[in-house]
C-alpha cells in the first residue's frame, strides 16, 4: 500500500492535499471481501451454537439480526414472556378476589414481577437469556416464594397458593431453554423438592401434587423441544443462506473469467498472435505502441482480477473512456479500487466526464501522458484524472463547452460534483465526486 500511495504523490502534484484523501480511501477492504468475512462468521457462529445444544444462555449475541438463529431465540423469548405473564395475571385476578387484605401475597406477587422483569428486559434487550437472572428466578419464585405464602401469608389450603405453585412452571421452561443439560436438571430437582415440601405441608392430594410437577416437568420438555425444532430450523434455514450466497459468488465470478477471456481474446492474444505468425513486424512503433497499450491492459485487469474490487458497471464505463483516449494514442494508467454499486446513470455520467477530462489532457495538457484513480465505498465514488502538462490559471480562463457541459453539467444532473484544480506549469486535476 505505500508503494501505491507514494504513486498517489507524484500524480497529484496539482493538488497536493488530495494524496492523502486517497491513500486513506485505497485502504478499505473490497465489499467482497467484507461479504466473505460475513458469511464466514455467521457460518461459524452457527457452528458454534450446534456444538453447545446446551449452553444457550451462553452463545454468542453476534447473530446478525434477521438470521435463522436470531428469530428461533425472538420466539422463544417472546413465548416464555408470555407464558410467565399468564401466571403473573392468573395470581392477580386470584389476589383481587379472595385476598384483598393479605399483604403477604400482594408482596409474593410484587416479589415475582421484579423477579420477571430482571429475568426478561436482560433478554428482551440482548437477543437471549442470561444464566444468572434465570438461576435467580428459580431459586426466588420457584422455590422461595411458595414458601413465603405458607409461613408468612397463612396460606394454609392447596387452592390458594396454586397460582404461586404456577411460577414455578414458567421457570422451569426457562430454564429449560437456557442452562445446560446438567445445570437444568438440578434446577428441576430443586423445584420438585420445594414443591413436595409445599404441598406436603398445606395438606394436599395426590392429584393436585401430580398436576403441579406434571405442570413442571410437561413446561421444561416442551419448552425444550420447541427451542430444540427452532433452532434447527434456524440453522438449516442460514446454511441454505450461506450455499446461495457462495453459489451466486461462483457465478459471478465465472462471468467475470469469461469477460476476461474474450477481453484477453481480442487484444493481447490477437496481437501475439500475429506476432508469432510472421505476418508483421514487432520492431515496428505502430507495433510497439500497440503491445504497450494491452500491456497497460493486462496491468488493470490484473490488479482489478487480483483486489475483486470494482463493480463491473462503474469498471466497464471507466474502462471504455481509458480505451478511447488510447485508441487516440494517450497514454493512460489507471487505478480501480473498492468501486460500489452505482446507478446506471451515474456510472454513464462518470464515464462520459472521464472521457471528455481524457479529451481535454490530448488537446490542452501538452503531454502524452494521464493517471486516472476510481476509489470508493459503499454508496460513494471519487474519480481523479491528473496530467503533468502544462496546466492553466482557473481564474483566467472561460470554461468551454467541454469542461462545462460534458464534466460540471453531467455531474450534476446525477447528483455529483466536478473540481477542477490546476496552475501554470503543474498539470491538473480533476476530481469527480458522487454523490456531490
Amino acid at each position: 500500500m505505500s508503494a501505491r500511495g507514494g504513486e498517489m504523490d507524484i500524480w497529484c502534484s496539482a493538488g497536493r492535499t488530495r494524496g492523502a484523501a486517497l491513500r486513506a480511501a485505497l485502504r478499505g477492504w473490497s465489499p467482497y471481501r467484507q461479504a466473505r468475512l460475513l458469511v464466514q462468521h455467521g457460518t461459524a457462529d452457527s457452528a458454534g451454537t450446534a456444538g453447545s445444544a446446551g449452553t444457550a444462555g451462553s452463545a454468542g449475541t453476534a447473530d446478525s439480526v434477521g438470521s435463522g438463529l436470531h428469530r428461533a431465540r425472538s420466539f422463544m423469548v417472546l413465548a416464555t414472556l408470555l407464558y410467565r405473564v399468564s401466571h403473573l395475571v392468573g395470581g392477580f385476578l386470584v389476589l383481587t378476589q379472595h385476598h384483598l387484605d393479605g399483604a403477604v401475597c400482594w408482596v409474593v406477587l410484587g416479589a415475582a414481577v421484579l423477579s420477571s422483569v430482571l429475568v426478561y428486559r436482560g433478554a428482551l434487550s440482548g437477543g437471549w437469556f442470561a444464566a444468572r437472572p434465570v438461576w435467580l428466578d428459580v431459586l426466588f419464585c420457584g422455590c422461595v416464594l411458595p414458601f413465603v405464602a405458607v409461613a408468612w401469608g397463612g396460606e394454609r389450603e392447596p387452592a390458594a397458593i396454586a397460582w404461586i405453585l404456577l411460577l414455578g412452571s414458567s421457570a422451569s421452561a426457562t430454564a429449560a431453554v437456557t442452562l445446560e443439560r446438567g445445570w437444568l436438571g438440578g434446577a428441576l430437582a430443586l423445584l420438585v423438592a420445594a414443591h413436595l415440601t409445599v404441598c406436603q405441608t398445606v395438606g394436599a392430594s395426590a392429584a393436585v401434587l401430580g398436576g403441579d410437577l406434571n405442570s413442571m416437568a410437561s413446561s421444561a420438555v416442551l419448552a425444550w423441544v420447541f427451542w430444540w425444532y427452532l433452532r434447527r430450523q434456524g440453522q438449516l434455514l442460514e446454511s441454505a443462506n450461506a450455499r446461495a450466497l457462495a453459489a451466486e459468488a461462483h457465478k459471478a465470478r465465472y462471468a467475470e473469467r469469461l469477460e476476461h477471456h474474450r477481453a484477453l481474446h481480442d487484444t493481447v492474444l490477437a496481437t501475439l498472435t500475429a506476432i508469432a505468425g510472421g505476418g508483421i513486424d514487432a520492431n515496428t512503433p505502430l507495433v510497439r505502441e500497440r503491445c504497450a497499450r494491452e500491456a497497460a491492459y493486462l496491468r488493470r485487469l490484473i490488479q482489478r482480477t487480483a483486489d475483486e474490487e470494482d463493480h463491473p458497471q462503474v469498471g466497464a464505463a471507466l474502462e471504455e473512456a481509458v480505451r478511447s483516449a488510447e485508441s487516440l494514442s494517450l497514454r493512460v494508467t489507471a487505478q480501480y479500487h473498492n468501486l460500489p454499486e452505482v446507478p446506471a446513470e451515474v456510472a454513464g455520467a462518470l464515464g462520459d466526464a472521464v472521457t471528455e477530462a481524457l479529451n481535454n489532457v490530448l488537446r490542452h495538457a501538452g503531454t502524452g501522458h494521464a493517471y486516472l484513480t476510481a476509489t470508493g465505498s459503499p454508496g460513494r465514488v471519487l474519480v481523479t484524472v491528473v496530467d503533468r502538462g502544462a496546466g492553466f490559471d482557473p481564474e483566467g480562463v472561460v470554461h468551454g463547452l467541454g469542461l462545462r457541459r460534458s464534466v460540471h453539467a453531467r455531474l450534476s444532473e446525477v447528483g455529483g460534483r466536478a473540481d477542477v484544480d490546476s496552475s501554470p506549469g503543474e498539470g491538473t486535476c480533476v476530481e469527480l465526486r458522487w454523490p456531490g
